[in-house]
């Protein structure tokens, strides 16, 4: 039997700035652009939280949330450099860490380095390191897989610790909402409570096959996790072939500046994880999915590799308003409602060390 962590840091960027700025603390702040730049929150304290304001969040409806939020830029840059202090953490205890961005990753350490048979007294040590290295709090799950261990850590946020025992698993997924589950975005929640499915007990009524034929092939991977199973091993030496991030709405977007200020988000959520993953690439991708679910992509590859130091977003922006929504007033009332927008980046190389030379292409 497997013992798997799943550590996530709390409020990271947002939580990065109160620590280093005194005069941010005990307030509401977001981590993103300004309203005036049709910026997007990227990040929120949990003092802003408060006010119902999130990630992906337009910057000017969150300022009317809380008329005395303040916004701060990102600084990648740094919030890097704190992700390498976590990462050496995680190397005392174990070499199988799988990251999945900069603020959080899977651990295997059924064999660790303490020789310490408890998994939950590694989690506790590894938290009160990251502590005393950086002054910042992180959430830890402990269980007996991946997916079990990822929604243990979102149990008891900020700075929380759940144990999820072989016995309790299946009990844990009867229980929790649809809307809970990891890989079960909005779009999907609404789908499946249409069926009738609101719970994870609800979702263990449903045969394999019919999960399949509803959601294709991620309706094996549900009909797995709401029984508890994940048999995916946690793996240091993942190779991507592409880097992305995307956000499903609800409600659907309807105006241009709702999209931009969404898509700039999703701009700096991909520069962060190319950060992390220390890769750049020569094809953008971007992906638009309306509400009738009709879905589009539209690419445009560079000679030179870009990566997160180029201005993806204006090439995003640009692939937007060309492609797929038009611009216009004479629109506005007519454009199709957008209910998913992803970027993703392919065609990659280790940054710093471009690999070939590709010729210029736009599909």
């Amino acid at each position: 039997m497997r013992k798997i962590l799943h550590v996530d840091m709390d409020a990271f960027y947002a939580s990065v700035e109160q620590r280093d700025f005194p005069q941010y603390r005990g307030k509401p702040l977001v981590v993103g652009g300004r309203p005036e730049q049709r910026g997007a929150v990227a990040a929120a304290s949990y003092e802003a939280r408060q006010y119902g304001i999130h990630s992906a969040m337009s910057a000017r409806i969150a300022q009317q949330r809380c008329p005395a939020l303040i916004f701060a830029r990102p600084r990648f840059d740094v919030y890097k450099a704190v992700s390498r202090q976590i990462r050496d953490i995680f190397a005392c205890y174990t070499d199988l860490v799988e990251p999945l961005s900069l603020d959080e990753a899977y651990l295997d350490v059924t064999v660790n380095a303490l020789g310490e048979p408890s998994a939950l007294a590694i989690a506790r040590r590894i938290k009160a390191d990251i502590f005393a290295a950086t002054q910042l709090t992180a959430s830890a799950g402990v269980s007996i897989n991946k997916f079990l261990a990822k929604m243990a850590s979102g149990q008891n946020k900020p700075d929380g610790l759940t144990l999820i025992l072989p016995e309790q698993a299946a009990a844990f997924m009867a229980a929790l909402p649809i809307e809970k589950f990891h890989g079960i975005g909005q779009v999907t929640a609404r789908k499946m409570h249409a069926l009738g499915v609101a719970t994870g007990a609800d979702l263990c009524q449903w045969a394999e096959a019919d999960l399949v034929r509803h959601f294709g092939k991620a309706g094996r991977f549900y009909y797995r996790v709401a029984r508890g199973e994940d048999d995916r091993a946690v793996n240091p030496n993942r190779i991507r072939k592409s880097i992305g991030a995307e956000r499903s709405f609800a409600p659907d977007l309807t105006t241009v500046a709702a999209m931009t200020a969404a898509l700039e988000q999703i701009a700096h959520e991909l520069v962060a994880r190319l950060q992390e993953q220390r890769r750049r690439g020569h094809t953008l991708t971007l992906k638009v999915k309306y509400a009738n679910y009709r879905q589009i992509t539209r690419s445009r590859t560079f000679v030179a590799a870009i990566g997160p130091e180029s201005p993806l977003l204006p090439w995003a922006q640009e692939m937007l308003m060309t492609h797929c929504v038009g611009q216009g007033p004479a629109l506005e009332g007519h454009r199709q409602p957008v209910r998913l927008l992803g970027l993703t980046l392919s065609n990659l190389e280790p940054a710093g060390d471009p690999a070939y030379v590709q010729l210029s292409l736009e599909v």
